[in-house]
């Protein structure tokens, strides 16, 4: 990708982000329920609710709300949440290293396993095992990530419970972190009791993540592969004597993970959204789980902020695709 095309893309995020900051602010104003009346106490005078209204903007019309909110956005400053009274961008920074550790490992899940049925499934085409990877893999496609978790909370926390049921970390390892990222820094220390214990409280939601984005990555690198080889190029390699694995690691492979990665960052984006449920279902730490909590209580700041949050990481992840995709894919970076 060329400077030009990097700088249109950004000035396109930033155009996006306005416009859903705009939409979300106006959404939020106008559905019913009010924010201080659900944090207020019940024998609150009008006075207090007024002051109440003042201390967080709400007193003000519409566009002067909006354009106080942008004014301090683009200065940093998220706001202040209304049930938790802290600031909204600390708990942003506290949280997302939780998402994004999490949505990560299912991502490297869902490649890993995703790209090895993928090639296994090539190689045994037209043959007795081909009808039931397809048919394993349309039931994965065919199950979404909170059924999956709901299995993953009967199977390995209740009949064999194997695995955490919720939370990050087992309270009785007391230990400190230097940041938020608890899986990385564990290992990086060489803390492993403390790196197993953070990994175990991952795997369910990792699987219940990682294995819908498999199964999309089996249906389309299988696909693209059995495509690639048909390819004059490939048929020209199998006359030169090569193995079949060969063909289709050295040959096929390589032009047939241009439309797969496209799709990949696509269904990411996908699966970071969908870690609101997963992570409410293992009370995992995340963005996710804080963001039902934020609508439950109507807390406009945190909410606005979250929103935020979800639009940038969804925009960084499509250039950073786009960027990918040209790396693999000469004739996009010159097209």
């Amino acid at each position: 990708m060329t400077a030009v095309s990097i700088l249109n893309r950004l000035l396109m995020a930033a155009i996006t982000l306005f416009g859903v900051g705009l939409i979300v602010f106006v959404l939020l104003r106008i559905v019913p329920g009010d924010p201080i009346a659900m944090m207020i106490s019940p024998g609150a005078s009008p006075a207090d609710i007024a002051a109440l209204r003042a201390h967080y903007g709400l007193d003000a019309s519409l566009s002067v709300q909006f354009g106080l909110w942008l004014k301090n956005v683009l200065a940093g400053d998220f706001g202040t949440s209304i049930s938790l009274r802290r600031d909204v961008l600390d708990l942003l920074m506290e949280r997302l290293p939780a998402t994004l550790e999490l949505a990560f490992a299912a991502l490297s899940l869902g490649v890993v396993t995703g790209g090895i049925i993928a090639v296994i499934g090539t190689l045994l085409r037209r043959t007795p095992a081909e009808p039931v990877i397809d048919f394993l893999n349309g039931l994965f496609l065919a199950v979404p990530d909170f059924v999956w978790a709901l299995v993953l909370v009967l199977l390995f926390g209740v009949f064999l419970p194997i695995f955490p049921l919720s939370g990050r970390l087992d309270p009785s390892l007391s230990t400190e972190f230097a940041t938020s990222f608890y899986l990385v820094e564990s290992l990086v220390t060489l803390r492993f009791a403390v790196f197993g214990d953070v990994l175990s409280h991952m795997i369910m939601p990792m699987l219940a993540l990682g294995l819908p984005l498999s199964a999309v990555i089996v249906r389309t690198l299988k696909e693209a592969l059995l495509e690639a080889m048909v390819q004059d190029y490939v048929l020209l390699a199998r006359l030169k004597g090569m193995s079949n694995l060969r063909l289709v690691l050295q040959e096929a492979l390589r032009n047939a993970i241009g439309p797969t990665l496209t799709l990949t960052g696509v269904q990411f984006t996908f699966m970071i959204g969908g870690t609101v449920i997963v992570e409410r279902i293992f009370s995992y730490p995340g963005i996710g789980n804080m963001a039902i909590d934020a609508v439950i209580n109507r807390d406009l700041p945190l909410i606005q902020g979250l929103v935020l949050m979800f639009g940038l990481l969804f925009i960084v992840i499509n250039i950073l695709v786009d960027m990918l995709a040209a790396v693999f894919n000469p004739r996009i970076a010159h097209g």
